[in-house]
Formats: structure tokens, C-alpha cells, sequence
């Protein structure tokens, strides 16, 4: 199961080297930023769902305003979060999300800004 789950990601060459990284920047280079770019799909879609559920119009928002709008979701809505954080975790081997749980605040707060970035530069 293990090398089945990493075996779909897909590789991200821009990754520099990895030498002087620390954990959580290691952990978000190898593991996190594969499964955003494999779940974006999922995310914008679970992303739309959640604007029209909160009867949110972003077409006739500019950038500024559509990001602003964003930022507050994910500042104000914790059932928003925690359901896009579960997208992601859910994702994780057994061994990756036991190098997770140390980690986790750390780890939830870059989660929560990739998010953020990946579905601001989407929308």
C-alpha cells in the first residue's frame, strides 16, 4: 500500500536540494507539495462546492477581493479547513503520518498557506 500510494504522485522537479532543509521543510518538499499538485482537482472542486454552498459569487470579484474572500474561509471556517486538511492527510502513507503527528501544528499551519496559495492563483 505504501509504495502504491507514492508510486501515483507526481514528481515535482523544481525541488532544489534537500541537504540543509529541515524536517518540516523536507516533509513539505517531499511529501506535501505531490499530493496538492495530485489532489488540485479535488481541492477546486471541494473549493467551488464551498462558495456555492455559502451562496459566494466570485464572478464579480477582482483578484484582490476573491483572495481576501479566500484568506477569511480559511480564517474563519474550521469544519472549511479541516475537511481540505483531511483531502490531504488522507493521503499519506502509515509512515508519513507518523513523521506527521510531531510535526502536526507546524505542519497544519504550511498546509493551510499552500492550500490558500493553490486555490488563490487557481480561482
Amino acid at each position: 500500500m505504501t509504495n502504491t500510494k507514492q508510486s501515483i504522485r507526481p514528481i515535482i522537479h523544481t525541488i532544489g536540494s534537500q541537504e540543509h532543509a529541515s524536517k518540516e521543510e523536507r516533509f513539505q518538499n517531499e511529501v506535501l507539495r505531490p499530493i496538492l499538485k495530485m489532489q488540485h482537482d479535488l481541492i477546486i472542486a471541494f473549493f467551488d462546492h464551498y462558495t456555492t454552498r455559502m451562496k459566494l459569487d466570485f464572478t464579480l470579484l477582482t483578484g484582490f477581493k476573491k483572495k481576501e474572500m479566500i484568506a477569511n474561509a480559511f480564517a474563519r471556517d474550521n469544519q472549511f479547513k479541516t475537511e481540505l486538511r483531511g483531502i490531504i492527510v488522507g493521503q499519506f502513507t502509515v509512515n508519513e503520518y507518523q513523521t506527521y503527528l510531531p510535526m502536526s501544528s507546524s505542519l497544519n499551519k504550511r498546509i493551510g498557506n499552500m492550500l490558500q496559495e493553490r486555490i488563490a492563483s487557481t480561482i
